[in-house]
């Protein structure tokens, strides 16, 4: 894992709780074959490193909704 990618990827989304989901569903959605928004740098790149490269570049966000549907 690349600490500056990682650094630059906490910079966008400050909640490491938040970034964490986003980064575990985007890795195993590119180990489902899912393609990269960003060009990978070699054939080999790490899954983890292409996913922060796209959240570092804000190619990938979160979208969180905080209200509650009450029953």
């Amino acid at each position: 894992m690349n600490t500056k990618l990682l650094e630059e990827a906490k910079a966008r989304v400050p909640s490491v709780p938040v970034l964490i989901n986003m980064l575990s569903k985007r890795v195993k959605q590119l180990n489902a074959g899912l393609r990269p928004m960003v060009k990978p740098e070699h054939p080999n790149e790490d899954k983890l490193d292409i996913a922060l490269r796209e959240v570092a570049m804000g190619k990938l966000i979160a979208e969180i909704n905080f209200t509650t549907q009450e029953k």
